[in-house]
């Protein structure tokens, strides 16, 4: 007999939904949304249905393999893990844990996903990666600005008289802040959407703004010096809860509004009514994750905050510069689980250059990689490089519950268990306050494995298996010792599923914030704004420029979580090229053409679609294909780094396009 059960998407997403999971002879048949759910309400995506295919899909790693002589051969996890452990022991004896490089990332948000640091520090610290593919570079930015990543709870925007979304397509990504929108609109709030393309968000928009990619910054600049021009300045924050204003009062006198218009594309007119609307308070901003991955991206989003600032929207209802909600996460005691003082050595290679540093980092040299929540040679920009470095080092070792592109490189495959088949508690740090409880609800296929329990039987095999002498009830636990404190238990989230997070709602309403100066900072003690654009643009490359004319953008796919689920679509994917209309013109393409867009890093060849209304010599490919179905689209971009080290630039990337036969 089918039960309807209780569970929660571990998927790395904004809305963190709740799950009504229906189960019948031990076995997942339908995944739907929980109706009780404060934020979510019943409401989830295809890449949350998607989830039940995930589980059941024939495709599954549902034993160990090991390449012998090229071929993959089905061992016991016994060999493998004696045979891993050993490699990990010789290692650490003859050349250094550090010979060791973890690679990894966040495609499943299970706090106890973070045991994989417990286990690298416990053995006696690895080469690990820092910054972020993802949202680095904004993260950092607003460190900088008000010391910390703060963003206002979802219903608040209720209270906006106007609201920007700027740079992100809130219908794709994040479609329960959809639906508050329109609410918001309903009662009155003006929409406008700043993006270089027409989405689906920008159809329910008031206005939409198209910019030249990567110029986001500048336009905000120039936003400000209007705001400034027309005395519409919040005078009242600017004197008494921030510092460094003179600074950008002297660099915004050594450009006009003229030269902002020409270089962002944007109509002088439109950035007086983008000054006016700022000032017209409460104005609430939501800034997407792409415009931060760019060279100048840290920058970008300090421009916006500046923005936000100057018209006086910082720590007020209805306003913000909203881009990332860190007090969530920092809600939990992630210290109790992942023991950093029991490293003994460390050493970090960007998550950017992670290829590059395998291939040429010596003392020691990198000799086993081992990857966990994460298909890097999809994802990692720069992917012909990739490849080659994770082919390069003696042991590759992947967990994972699917063949991907990186699996096929490793030496090991070690088949791993989905949401349904462990227990977990499941939040995001990009969107609500709420955490959620995912209990086991099946068994897993064959002999895969949480990848707790793997870590526990690893750790057992190098000699500190006491670190890993903990039910699951018991990690949880230590995970919720300090919301315990404050009578948020784990029984009260097995009972409630749900539970609302202890933060500030609207965060700086005190304007206090948590910088050196304790005051918004215009220039942090990391430097000044600067009218910096993309480091693949006409005005830093123009010789590039010349050669690859187009701006390549590589958004987020509709159907898949990045490349998690290409495999299971019911119909094969093919790589979709979508250019702007003046593209399609100038070259003489038509619908489904087969084009190809290369650049000097490597190529890709799909099936042309056009684009409506979306900004001039733009081209989008949906990032996360697999290489089987014409990708991956990071053949084609930069490893590059952030202006502040932390972030990627896989959208600071010039292209040109061609037909084929």
């Amino acid at each position: 007999m089918a039960s309807i059960m209780k569970s929660a998407c571990p998927l790395n997403c904004w809305d963190s939904c709740g799950f009504h999971v229906t189960v019948e002879d031990d076995r997942v048949i339908k995944v739907d949304g929980d109706p009780s759910h404060p934020i979510t309400k019943g409401k989830i995506c295809g890449r949350g249905r998607m989830l039940e295919v995930r589980t059941n899909s024939s495709e599954r790693l549902t034993t160990p393999l090991k390449k012998v002589n090229g071929e993959f051969q089905q061992i016991s996890w016994n060999q493998a893990l004696d045979e891993i452990a050993l490699k990990m022991k010789q290692l650490k004896e003859q050349v250094g844990t550090t010979s060791v490089l973890h690679s990894h990332d966040y495609a499943n948000n299970g706090i106890l996903k973070n045991l994989d640091q417990r286990f690298f520090n416990c053995y006696g610290g690895v080469t690990e990666l820092y910054g972020s593919l993802c949202w680095g570079a904004g993260i950092e930015a607003q460190k900088w600005d008000f010391g910390d990543a703060y963003s206002h709870e979802p219903q608040d925007v209720i209270n906006s008289k106007n609201i920007i979304i700027w740079g992100r397509n809130v219908a794709r990504t994040n479609m329960h802040f959809y639906e508050n929108l329109l609410e918001a609109k309903k009662k009155g709030a003006k929409l406008i959407v700043i993006d270089p393309l027409f989405n689906a968000t920008a159809k329910i928009a008031d206005e939409h703004i198209t910019v030249k990619p990567g110029l986001d910054g500048l336009l905000a600049a120039g936003v400000i010096k209007e705001i400034l021009r027309l005395g519409l300045e919040d005078l009242e924050f600017i004197n008494n809860s921030s510092t460094g204003f003179t600074d950008v009062m002297e660099l915004l006198e050594g450009i006009t509004i003229e030269k902002v218009s020409e270089m962002t594309e944007v109509p002088m007119g439109k950035i007086t009514m983008l000054a006016q609307v700022f000032a017209d308070k409460p104005t609430a901003t939501f800034m997407g994750l792409g415009l931060q991955r760019y060279q100048n991206g840290g920058n970008t989003i300090r421009f916006i905050d500046a923005l936000v600032a100057v018209s006086g929207n910082v720590g007020i209802a209805g306003g913000g510069a909203n881009y990332a909600n860190l007090q969530v996460g920092q809600s939990f005691d992630i210290g109790n689980l992942t023991l950093n003082d029991r490293r003994e050595n460390h050493r970090q290679f960007s998550i950017m250059k992670q290829a590059e540093e395998i291939l040429a980092t010596i003392d020691p040299e990198i000799k086993m990689i081992i990857v966990t929540c994460g298909n890097p040679v999809t994802q990692v920009p720069d992917s012909s490089v990739v490849q080659q470095a994770f082919s390069s080092v003696e042991t590759l070792v992947v967990i994972d519950q699917f063949m991907t592109d990186t699996a096929r490189l490793a030496d090991y495959v070690l088949p791993a268990t989905t949401v349904f088949e462990e227990e977990d508690i499941y939040y995001s740090s990009m969107y609500h306050h709420y955490v959620n409880y995912g209990p086991k609800l099946v068994s897993a296929p064959g002999e895969a494995k949480p990848d707790l329990w793997i870590w526990t039987q690893l750790a057992e095999r190098l000699g500190f298996g006491e670190d890993f002498n903990f039910s699951r009830e018991e990690w949880l636990n230590m995970t919720l010792k300090s919301l315990s404190e404050k009578g948020l238990t784990l029984e009260m989230l097995k009972e409630q599923h749900t539970l609302e997070l202890p933060v500030k709602p609207i965060p700086w309403l005190d304007r206090q914030f948590k910088t050196p100066s304790g005051k918004f900072e215009f220039t942090s003690e990391h430097g000044r704004l600067e009218l910096a654009v993309p480091q693949e643009s006409k005005w830093r490359n123009p010789e590039l420029a010349k050669k690859y004319p187009y701006s390549l953008l590589t958004i987020h796919p509709m159907r898949s979580n990045h490349s998690q689920n290409y495999h299971l679509l019911k119909k094969e994917p093919k790589l979709r090229v979508e250019v702007s209309e003046d593209i399609a013109k100038k070259m003489q393409l038509q619908e489904d053409d087969v084009v190809r867009v290369w650049n000097e890093r490597g190529d890709v060849r799909g099936y042309l679609t056009i684009l409506s209304k979306s900004h001039p010599n733009t081209i989008n490919i949906d990032e996360g294909i697999w290489k089987k179905f014409g990708g991956p689209v990071n053949n084609l971009t930069s490893s590059g780094e952030s202006d502040n080290g932390l972030g990627s630039t896989l959208y600071d990337c010039l292209v040109n396009i061609e037909k084929v036969n």
